[in-house]
């Protein structure tokens, strides 16, 4: 930037005729104009022969158009002085002990540069609120360009940093435009050319152009001009959707709350602690205009996971279909229907660019991935027109349309992977029941426990606070005898034809264990795996895996291998052979991941990653997967309980 020509006669002129005072102000102020008469060259390299340097570029250039100018920075710099005027910084609070101090063998070249800058900088401003614009000639760049430092000394921050004295005053410049944004009579070319790649962005982002659109409101928002902040928050928050924006009174528009006010209440519904509670962020709302019972509505339907996104017409009809395939676990197929249906989008009013809603639905919102919001914001939409995100092949799979390939693997084997971040690693355990031909909702009357009915759907993480997934429902309690496994488990559609019952925080597999395939299998088949890591405690047992399958109520076989014990019963297909899967040479990874393989080839078995770990399911309470105990058997338990201090 600074080894180009840059024009300071103009810049400086258009800043000196747009100058007007802050709203607020005396209106007097406007006489006070905030540039000078430029210095002569003579000037300058007597400004130069005193400090000993040559002064970088641009602040030389800045000199000769005008010699000093009233920022008139907020809370910062005021004036910066001219040639006559600079001097030496050095470091009169010895600044420089205390960044040295931090210095280590780890520290970069920045934090380097900014503890010799004290001693070395060149101070430009001469009035200030305990600010300092300090040029650093040992902070420089291939144009000969000195690095600005402005510290404010009031505020205990670092240096703000700007890699020379144009890009600090360019900074400044839209710094000016920013604090007279409120003045209703703060209008000029600049101002009308900014609005206008507004207006340009907004066109752009409606056809699928979002990124030619960002630049535009980017630069916008730097004037923070109306309007721009909110159109750039919308696109930060498709691209960023874990992400929080704040839309401002945005949210108590009755033409947007539906679509803004639920994914305003997104981070606080998740946060399990608040500073000042619901309270804060209820009385920000109402200071906005939000009704107070409308906002504790939303904030309590996102909490517990009942919120539902519902738009009106084509668009409107096109999520019901897909939050309907997304609660039994299709998140692929239900993102397919989003991303076919996103183009009948409509804005419900001109400051609002995308379906930003669709993000704090409990189920749907998951599934916006930023690889997905990208293509959401790529498809035209709110009845432009223009071409759709372009089809990408992805192999060992079919044609599907759009730019980003599904997220769930076919299959069983993801089962031995890290989980996706932040967790990474496998799961430590699972068991799952596969009943053939009927729809999930009829788990309950074949596995359920007495009176079970689904609930849900719940996420991953209320699960493992106890009613979900990765739940147990523990030994001995709600009138259970201690030997007793129900489990809580995640329930869906899998494969071709398949219900599921999935928990993915199984127990240790013991020798009362009572196979609940004959129950769920009076129509047809049905199918439970169980593996049981091997667990490092007192009693310590190798890994074990167990498989069997059921029809019409009948066990049509079954095996279960500990180590290199292996029991079977009934005609195992050749496929299925424990004997062929379970090598005694091979790590039990590698023995899982064989016979994970060999069940969705053979039986057509898979389960949705996507959706058991990060999306929500319905879920069912089973009966007991252990039996009680008979003459002459034993069985021990142990409760760990964690006692306040």
């Amino acid at each position: 930037m600074s080894g180009e020509f840059f024009n300071w006669q103009a810049f400086l002129g258009r800043w000196d005729e747009e100058w007007v005072p802050r709203a607020g102000e005396d209106s007097g102020e406007a006489l006070v104009r905030p540039g000078r008469q430029g210095a002569d060259e003579a000037a300058i390299a007597a400004a130069e022969e005193r400090l000993g340097r040559r002064l970088p570029p641009s602040y030389r250039a800045f000199l000769a158009v005008s010699d000093g100018w009233h920022v008139d920075q907020t809370a910062g710099v005021y004036q910066l002085g001219g040639a006559a005027d600079i001097d030496w910084f050095q470091d009169p609070f010895d600044m420089t002990p205390l960044y040295e101090e931090q210095l280590d063998d780890r520290s970069s070249e920045a934090e380097i540069l900014l503890a010799g800058m004290w001693q070395r900088a060149l101070r430009l401003e001469t009035d200030s609120d305990i600010t300092y614009a300090l040029l650093d000639p040992g902070d420089t760049d291939r144009d000969g360009e000195w690095a600005l430092y402005v510290y404010k000394g009031w505020s205990g921050e670092l240096p703000d940093r700007y890699p020379s004295f144009r890009a600090y005053m360019e900074a400044m410049y839209r710094g000016f435009h920013s604090d007279r944004v409120e003045r209703p009579d703060f209008e000029n070319a600049t101002t009308r050319a900014q609005d206008a790649r507004v207006a340009q962005a907004r066109r752009l982002v409606l056809l699928g152009q979002y990124e030619e659109a960002l630049p535009l409101l980017e630069e916008a928002a730097s004037f923070a001009r109306p309007g721009c902040a909110v159109l750039l928050f919308q696109l930060r928050q498709m691209l960023a959707p874990d992400g929080t924006r704040d839309y401002g009174l945005l949210a108590a528009d009755p033409r947007y709350l539906p679509e803004v006010l639920p994914v305003q209440a997104m981070a606080p519904a998740r946060e399990e602690w608040r500073t000042g509670g619901d309270g804060h962020w209820l009385g920000m709302m109402a200071a906005r205009g939000v009704p107070r019972e409308t906002a504790e509505a939303v904030l309590g339907a996102l909490r517990d996971g009942t919120h539902r996104y519902a738009p009106p017409g084509p668009w409107g009809r096109a999520v019901d279909a897909a939050r309907e395939s997304a609660r039994w676990g299709a998140t692929d197929a239900a993102w397919r229907i989003l991303r076919d249906a996103v183009g009948l989008w409509e804005a419900p009013g001109p400051e609002l660019i995308a379906p930003i809603g669709l993000l704090a639905d409990p189920l749907l919102g998951p599934l916006i991935t930023p690889e997905r919001g990208r293509e959401v914001l790529a498809t035209p939409r709110a009845g432009r027109n223009g071409p759709a995100p372009e089809r990408v092949p992805v192999p060992d799979r079919p044609p599907v349309s759009g730019r980003v390939p599904d997220l769930d693997p076919p299959g069983l084997a993801w089962l031995t992977e890290p989980e996706p971040a932040p967790n990474r690693r496998p799961l430590d355990g699972y068991r799952c029941i596969w009943v053939e031909g009927i729809d999930p909702a009829r788990l309950p009357a074949l596995i359920g426990d007495e009176g079970a009915e689904l609930t849900g759907p719940t996420d991953r993480h209320a699960a493992r606070r106890g009613s979900g997934p990765y739940a147990r429902d523990g030994r001995g309690r709600g009138g259970a005898e201690p030997w007793e496994d129900r489990a809580v488990v995640a329930v869906g559609r899998a494969g071709d034809g398949w219900a599921f019952a999935f928990d993915g925080d199984s127990p240790h597999l013991n020798h009362l264990f009572l196979s609940p395939a004959q129950a769920a299998s009076p129509a047809g088949r049905a199918v439970v795996v169980w593996r049981d890591p091997r667990r490092s405690y007192p009693g310590e047992h190798p890994d074990t895996f167990h498989l069997s399958v059921a029809e019409r109520g009948e066990e049509l076989y079954a095996f279960t291998v500990r180590g290199t014990e292996i029991r079977s019963t009934g005609a195992i297909p050749e496929a299925l052979d424990p004997a062929r899967l379970f090598r005694p040479e091979d790590p039990a990874p590698v023995n899982e991941l064989r016979v994970l393989e060999a069940l969705h080839a053979e039986l057509g078995l898979s389960l949705p990653r996507f959706a058991l770990t990060r999306g929500r399911l319905h879920t069912l309470t089973t009966r007991s997967w252990t039996r009680a105990p008979r003459a002459g058997e034993t069985f021990a338990y142990a409760v760990i309980t964690r006692h306040g201090t």
